[in-house]
């Protein structure tokens, strides 16, 4: 069950980096990369951090298949995708609390602390956004105010701190993806940005 909703959680990532191809006008080629790059990218980094070798990308087939079925989808079916985009991004945002759940306890199952492990948990659900933007040239979505990984941390230290208290993981599990998803589907809906800094009269 996890590998599936895994797998669901790319796919959404994935098109998500191929919308982006697409609305920059960039080939095929680029959106099949920055589907994959989206999708993938989080739990590549996180697998490569803690020593899960080779990555789950490359060790199981299904990984590298739905990124590239969901940027052929985007690819040729964008306009309708566009259409119903607020949808993608609460699936999104789905994905967010589920991938940074499932890699902060992959990080205890490696034996790294509760910090590490919450650290490592956020970079899982927001990795492959920032490797999109980065190739696509823009700056990290996590950089423009958006609240999207402080949710991402917060679920990841719950999921954390309840399997160190010895709680059910699956329980856990599901109140911190369920933070995650509902912090980021509010900040979203009510344009909530995190504070920067203030600008002085000269700039």
């Amino acid at each position: 069950m996890l590998t599936v909703l895994d797998l669901v959680g790319i796919f959404v990532f994935a098109i998500t980096g191929a919308l982006v191809a697409v609305r920059k006008d960039l080939d095929i080629f680029a959106v099949l990369v920055l589907a994959g790059a989206t999708g993938l990218g989080g739990g590549f980094i996180r697998d490569v951090l803690i020593g899960a070798v080779p990555p789950a990308a490359l060790a199981d087939w299904r990984y590298l298949l739905v990124p590239v079925v969901a940027g052929l989808v985007t690819f040729f079916f964008h306009p309708a995708l566009g259409r119903v985009e607020r949808y993608v991004t609460v699936l999104d945002a789905a994905g967010l609390g589920l991938f940074c759940v499932t890699g902060a306890l992959a990080a205890l199952d490696r034996g790294l602390g509760l910090v590490p492990a919450a650290l490592l948990g956020m970079i899982t659900g927001i990795g492959g956004g920032m490797v999109r933007d980065v190739l696509a040239g823009r700056v990290p979505l996590v950089f423009r105010g958006e609240l999207y990984a402080t949710p991402a941390l917060v679920g990841a230290a719950i999921a954390v701190l309840g399997e160190r208290a010895g709680l059910d993981t699956g329980l856990v599990a599901v109140v911190g993806a369920s933070v995650c998803f509902g912090w980021r589907v509010l900040a979203v809906r009510r344009g909530w940005n995190a504070p920067r800094a203030a600008r002085s009269a000269s700039t």
